[in-house]
Order: structure tokens, then sequence, then C-alpha cells
């Protein structure tokens, strides 16, 4: 609980303006990418929200990273993480980019986003909506407030996460 304090603490010192956000593919099959590339056409007005869209790493203040991570993008990924200037927030968007899609157990592929970099938040989804898109990137920023938070609970000294679907994680 501190640490989302912490968090919405920095947020409000360091991103008083407009947000912009790099987007970069890890290896998906590019339906994160039209989704969340749609997102910031004028039918969906990202830019509304104080969102822009931009070509280098170096202006961003969030990198919307979409994919499982491969071997090969690995080290690239972490040259592009080290690129955005701090205070920075990553969001990994899409199945494949939170835990490997279904390429979680194939030899090329590391896992999910936050197997390499240090993850803010996720957006879910196969590939997500571009409206559940711009509610990730609003609720990562505190323009609005999350709707369900997970419920942890122990059961025989193993910690379980109860998710808003009632899905069970151990």
């Amino acid at each position: 609980m501190a640490d989302v304090k912490f968090l919405q603490s920095l947020l409000e010192k360091a991103f008083k303006k407009s947000l912009w956000v790099f987007h970069a593919n890890t290896g998906a099959c590019n339906g994160c990418d039209i989704e969340e590339i749609n997102a910031f056409t004028p039918y969906y007005d990202a830019e509304r929200f104080g969102l822009k869209l931009v070509a280098s790493p170096r202006h961003a203040d969030i990198l919307l990273v979409s994919g499982p991570v491969t071997r090969h993008v690995e080290p690239r990924l972490r040259r592009l993480y080290e690129a955005v200037p701090d205070p920075k927030l990553v969001i990994a968007c899409g199945s494949c980019a939170i835990g490997g899609g279904m390429w979680f157990d194939t030899y090329n592929v590391v896992g999910g986003v936050d197997q390499v970099l240090p993850v803010d938040f996720f957006i879910p989804g196969c590939p997500p909506r571009p409206e559940a898109i711009i509610y990730g990137i609003a609720v990562a920023i505190g323009i609005v407030d999350k709707k369900v938070e997970p419920y942890f609970y122990q059961e025989g000294g193993q910690v379980n996460v109860e998710t808003a679907e009632g899905e069970i994680e151990r």
C-alpha cells in the first residue's frame, strides 16, 4: 500500500503536463500494435487526456510494450528502457507482454516484459481494445480511479490472489 501512495505522489510531482508515450513491439503478432495505434487516432483521441505518441524514446515518459520478449530483443529492450529519461512508467499491454502469451514456453521467448524490466502497470487482453488501453494508461497516471483491486488471501501458508473475474492466481 505504501508503494501505491509513493507512486501516486511521484506521478503528481513528475508528470504535471501531458505525457508522451513510446510504443515498442517485442515480438508480437501486431494485434496489440494495431489497437495501440488506434487508441491515438482521432476516433478515440487519446490526446484529449494529454497523451501523445512520440517517435523517440528519449522524449517519452511512458514505455508501452506489447508482445512477448524474445531472446533476440531482450538486450535491445533494456537499451530502450535506459534511453527513456527518469521518471518513467512501463506498461505491459496485452497477454503476450504480461506473461508471454501462447509462446510462454518456447525456446526463443524469455517471457513477459516483467522478466526483463520493472513493469508498473498491466493492460490485459488479446488484443486489448483501444478503450481498455486508454483506461489503463489513465489509471496509471492517476486520471481515473481503479474499478477493482485484487483481493489477497492466505490458504495453507500460500498467498493467493483473486482477480475481478474470480480467477485464483497462486
